[in-house]
């Protein structure tokens, strides 16, 4: 595996931040998402897990 520099940024009562040369596997290995910055969810509420649809505002999801 190649060494990759991604920040990640816990966005204030929203998902995680994903910036960098983000790639995201399946238990397989597959490659199923591959992009410069990408949204994953923190609330466990998202119909597309792993990566945040915005539910979390319509839950008024709070990380306090």
């Amino acid at each position: 595996m190649n060494n990759i520099d991604i920040k990640v940024t816990c966005l204030k009562d929203g998902p995680l931040m994903l910036e960098g040369n983000v790639k995201v596997l399946n238990a397989s290995g597959e490659i199923i998402r591959e992009a410069e910055k990408m949204f994953l969810c923190r609330c466990g509420q998202s119909n597309n897990k792993p990566f945040c649809d915005g539910k979390h505002k319509q839950i008024n999801f709070s990380a306090g």
